[in-house]
């Protein structure tokens, strides 16, 4: 999952338009033996790092469509950070008739500012509600990695290396969690009256006593459903619905063992970026992972699974060398494919990957309400 994107605000774009969707007014369920109540997709909506990769709104219209009519998700995970684009893309995922997830993720900014970008948007996603679209509210994703002043580092990559090295105290790092997290909660509780998350990371120790749903990051690998199924019964010992926020791999043979450090497969102070080694492109190894993990998810009946995700604008696909194939590093269900690959400015499209397919296969194999 490659989180070192940078992030910025954006022009603003959209106000919410009325939604006329049904209404899902029935409280989460802890657990069920009828399959996932929602399967879904994480869509991003950071501006990216060229221009060629900047947002769209017209772009983010259309995705929201396909994620729709041809993936037949029922749920879209609406991350990433900037209140404009993250309330537009919740707005038109909502009038699309989908169930909305929205968890606003705001990286290297001060904890004030996080606090702040987070109530925003919890207003809106209330607002969403109470005009009568299906909807829940997380107030945020692994804390420790995207917000400062939690784990020594002033960017998410110095965080990441730090807690590599082990340079961190680890209970001095579960005092501030506690505490940001804490007031996290309370801020989207104070504006959003629906259900409530948070996204943690696989080992985090997380108070689930102040969120409805528990919400999990999960890129473990093993060869048993069963060894799955033990690692994930931990987190129904607090009786609440459990929502797998992220899950997936990337596009090369062996990437499900690298597990969330997958993308770190590219050299990035080389000039163009290039894989590093002498990976192999497998879009099979990733289709098969997804489908893997589907199947163990919907014999739990868990509450949510949202695959991560739906496009990587800033990893382009090459055909021409694979050592500057960086769609190999990301963990996007489409790939994406730019007119002219040497330039940054160039315009691109995505293409479905084999993950894609399979996983519409498996969401539209079930019944989903439009």
């Amino acid at each position: 999952m490659d989180k070192t994107k940078g992030i910025s605000r954006a022009q603003f774009l959209a106000g919410a338009a009325a939604v006329g969707v049904a209404v899902d007014a029935r409280p989460a369920a802890a657990t069920g033996r009828h399959g996932l109540r929602h399967r879904g997709v994480v869509y991003t909506v950071g501006e990216g790092e060229t221009p060629g990769t900047a947002w769209s709104a017209a772009r983010m219209r259309r995705d929201i469509l396909a994620i729709r009519d041809e993936l037949h998700a029922d749920t879209v995970d609406v991350t990433g950070d900037g209140v404009e684009r993250l309330t537009a893309t919740a707005a038109e995922a909502a009038e699309r008739g989908l169930h909305v997830w929205l968890q606003p993720t705001l990286a290297d900014a001060s904890q004030r500012d996080t606090l702040e970008h987070l109530a925003q948007c919890g207003r809106f996603a209330e607002r969403l509600r109470r005009q009568g679209a299906s909807v829940d509210f997380s107030v945020g994703c692994e804390f420790w990695l995207f917000v400062p002043g939690i784990v020594p580092g002033e960017t998410v990559l110095e965080r990441v290396q730090n807690m590599l090295d082990g340079n961190f105290d680890p209970v001095r790092m579960q005092r501030r969690l506690d505490r940001f997290t804490a007031k996290a909660a309370a801020v989207g509780r104070c504006v959003f009256h629906g259900n409530l998350s948070y996204a943690a990371a696989q080992d985090d120790r997380v108070d689930w006593r102040l969120f409805d749903i528990v919400g999990v990051d999960y890129y473990s690998y093993y060869r048993q459903h069963s060894d799955y199924i033990r690692e994930l019964r931990k987190y129904l010992r607090w009786g609440k619905p459990l929502a797998i926020t992220e899950f997936g791999t990337c596009t090369y043979v062996g990437a499900p063992e690298a597990g969330g450090m997958g993308w770190d497969v590219v050299d990035h102070d080389k000039d163009p970026q290039e894989i590093k080694g002498h990976l192999v492109r497998s879009e099979h190894t990733q289709a098969a992972y997804l489908v893997d993990l589907l199947d163990v998810f919907e014999s739990m009946g868990l509450y949510a699974a949202m695959a991560f995700e739906f496009v990587t604008p800033d990893a382009p696909h090459r055909t021409d060398n694979p050592r500057y194939d960086l769609d190999m590093a990301s963990y996007s269900i489409t790939k994406t494919i730019k007119d002219r690959p040497d330039d940054p400015r160039s315009g691109w499209h995505w293409e479905p990957k084999e993950a894609f397919h399979a996983l519409a296969r498996r969401y539209g194999g079930c019944a989903h309400p439009r």
